[in-house]
């Protein structure tokens, strides 16, 4: 139940942005920040999401998916 959750608010999240020709940097920062409290609220320990989202805010796994 908690994974579904999760899974319906990452993909409410991504669909917001998806199709876009832009994406600003507050459109980021707000996509990081829903990201961010869905994985707290699913119980996924902080020293796990930091370095998720720093990851994420490099770029580097975004040019991995």
């Amino acid at each position: 139940m908690a994974f579904e959750s999760l899974s319906d608010r990452l993909q409410a999240t991504m669909k917001k942005i998806r199709g876009r020709g832009k994406v600003s940097e507050n459109d980021v920062k707000q996509m990081m920040r829903e990201i961010r409290l869905a994985l707290l609220e699913a119980d996924v320990n902080f020293k796990v999401v930091k370095p998720l989202l720093k990851r994420f805010k490099s770029g580097r796994l975004v040019r991995k998916l």
